[in-house]
């Protein structure tokens, strides 16, 4: 099974791509999405990223990636500009900013928009920033082909070019989490994958998530006693199986909630609950809404839109 696909698919996670954008002298580029992973591919430097998370700008280059992994307001810049970062008013949207013109400072940039709490361990677990710099990234690699196609394409006015830029994109943000997580010492994708138990549990979980799973019949599952799954699956996951069971299952409902009419009975029965008041209190306890309250929310209120802040 793919867990990590799983774990996206039940996030509810959604793409924005922004095209080649322009970053020329006295002038700041300002993303505000609280709510959003992303990452920045620079296609022309120096930048500098400015975030209120970072002790000071992180200095990028031709060809770095810098990887969001949660979200905060931050800041593209060219260096020496944050004073008119902090003067400057917000601007158009992303369509309304020109290519890219010799000289500049260029970057394409995406976010990937993540449910509301509770957020999935393994993402909780990761580093705020990221940066994979050009020169850790081989040519002939894979990240590194879809690199150059990626920039290639971004260059083209051609039909369909829309569609290549965002699959290009997903690839791009795909193998820097595997990087991201393969470089991760903490608790989380790694050492869960590798602990056989643990990635069998994790498989269970995800399956039949609507399962009435204890501690017991998930170590039977495993082949481990209550407490040998206990203590590998807290060590490799940072979290117990119960409650990582229960986040996941708020994350399937969210899903349910926001892409199906479905009553909330039958929300509720489809990620393990008996009956609509009881799932409705978890829920409102872990997301900080009611179910209805969170099903009226219209997605794109939920999407930060990523704006330009020009000087």
């Amino acid at each position: 099974m793919d867990l990590m696909t799983d774990i996206f698919q039940q996030a509810g996670l959604r793409r924005r791509v922004l095209g080649p954008h322009r970053v020329a002298a006295g002038v700041a580029l300002r993303f505000p999405c609280s709510k959003s992973m992303g990452l920045h591919v620079v296609t022309q430097g120096p930048l500098h990223l400015h975030a209120p998370d970072l002790p000071q700008p992180l200095r990028l280059v031709r060809g770095d990636i810098a990887f969001m992994a949660r979200g905060c307001d931050h800041a593209l810049a060219v260096p020496d500009t944050l004073h008119d970062l902090a003067l400057a008013t917000i601007g158009t949207a992303a369509d309304g900013v020109p290519q890219p013109q010799p000289g500049d400072a260029a970057a394409m940039s995406g976010a990937y928009q993540l449910w509301n709490e509770p957020l999935h361990p393994f993402l909780q677990a990761l580093p705020g920033w990221f940066v994979l710099r050009a020169d850790d990234v081989q040519p002939l690699g894979p990240l590194g082909l879809v690199l150059g196609l990626l920039t290639a394409e971004a260059g083209r006015d051609e039909p369909g070019s829309a569609t290549v830029l965002n699959g290009l994109f997903d690839v791009v943000f795909t193998y820097v989490l595997r990087e991201l997580m393969a470089r991760h010492q903490g608790a989380g994708w790694g050492p869960a994958v590798r602990d056989a138990a643990v990635h069998r549990a994790l498989a269970c979980l995800h399956a039949e998530l609507d399962h009435p799973w204890t501690l017991d019949s998930l170590a039977a599952a495993c082949g481990l006693s209550r407490t040998g799954l206990a203590e590998r699956f807290r060590t490799a996951v940072g979290d117990t199986p119960l409650a990582y069971l229960r986040t996941l299952r708020m994350q399937k409902a969210m899903q349910l909630l926001s892409e199906t009419t479905q009553p909330l009975d039958v929300v509720a029965q489809a990620v393990g609950y008996q009956d609509a008041f009881s799932f409705s209190k978890v829920f409102k306890r872990e997301a900080g809404v009611s179910p209805r309250d969170f099903r009226r929310q219209d997605a794109a209120d939920r999407m930060l839109p990523w704006r330009f802040r020009s000087a």
